[in-house]
C-alpha cells in the first residue's frame, strides 16, 4: 500500500516499477516472503501496523469475508486469506499489480480470492457482495477516501461489518456515516490507522 503521495499517472507508468517485497505476519503463510514490483512510492502496509490491524481482527477474521479496495502490493488481502478469511476480492486500477496479486494467489495455491483490475468505485457501483471486512487504504493525498466512504455507504453495509481506514497523519479523517463508529485508533510514525465497525441503525423517530 502507498504510504507517500504517489501521481495517479504512475499507476500504469512501466517505467518507474521498484522492487519490494513484504512478509506475511502469521497464520498458514506465516514468514513468507513475497516480492513484488510496484509503482515509485508503493509500498506495503508497514509489518508493525499489520501485526496490530490483525491482532485487533482475530476474533472476526477467520471465515470472513473481505475486500482489499485499494490493493496495491495486495498486503491486507494476503494477510487476511493467510488467517484464514473465507474470501478476498482485490480491487485496484494498476494492471501490473493486479497481475502480479494473482501470481502471488498462484503461488500460494489460494483459490479463494478475485483480483479486479478496476477503479474503486466502479466496482462498488456494481458489486452486490456483502463484505465482513473492508481495507480502504488509498494512495495518499489524492482524495480518494471519502469518495469510497460515501460509496460504501449506499451500499447500506451490514451492522457488525468492520472496516480499515489507513490515511496519512496529515489528512484528515473524511466524514463517517453516523453509524460508524471507531473502535481503534493509532499513529505509527507518519501514518494513523483505525478500525471502524457499522453500528445497528438508530430506530426513525
Amino acid at each position: 500500500m502507498p504510504k507517500t503521495p504517489r501521481n495517479p499517472a504512475a499507476q500504469t507508468a512501466t517505467s518507474t516499477r521498484q522492487q519490494g517485497s513484504l512478509r506475511i505476519i502469521g497464520g498458514q503463510w506465516r514468514s513468507r516472503k513475497l516480492d513484488f514490483e510496484g509503482a515509485a512510492g508503493l509500498r506495503p502496509t508497514s509489518d508493525r501496523i499489520r501485526e496490530t490491524l490483525f491482532n485487533w481482527l482475530n476474533p472476526t477474521i477467520h471465515g470472513a469475508r473481505c475486500l482489499d479496495l485499494f490493493a496495491g502490493s495486495g498486503a491486507l488481502g494476503l494477510e487476511a486469506l493467510s488467517r484464514y478469511a473465507a474470501h478476498c476480492d482485490f480491487v485496484d486500477t494498476d494492471r501490473n499489480s493486479c497481475q502480479q496479486i494473482r501470481q502471488q494467489l498462484e503461488n500460494l495455491r489460494c483459490p479463494h480470492a478475485t483480483v479486479h483490475s478496476k477503479e474503486a468505485l466502479a466496482f462498488l457501483n456494481k458489486s452486490a457482495q456483502n463484505y465482513n471486512i473492508i481495507f480502504l487504504d488509498p494512495p495518499f493525498h489524492l482524495d480518494l477516501l471519502a469518495p469510497a466512504i460515501n460509496a460504501l455507504a449506499s451500499h447500506a453495509l451490514k451492522p457488525h461489518t468492520q472496516i480499515y481506514i489507513e490515511t496519512a497523519s496529515d489528512e484528515a479523517l473524511p466524514a463517517l456515516p453516523a453509524n460508524w463508529q471507531i473502535d481503534k485508533e493509532k499513529k505509527a510514525g507518519q501514518v494513523v490507522y483505525r478500525l471502524i465497525s457499522v453500528m445497528e441503525e438508530p430506530p426513525l423517530a
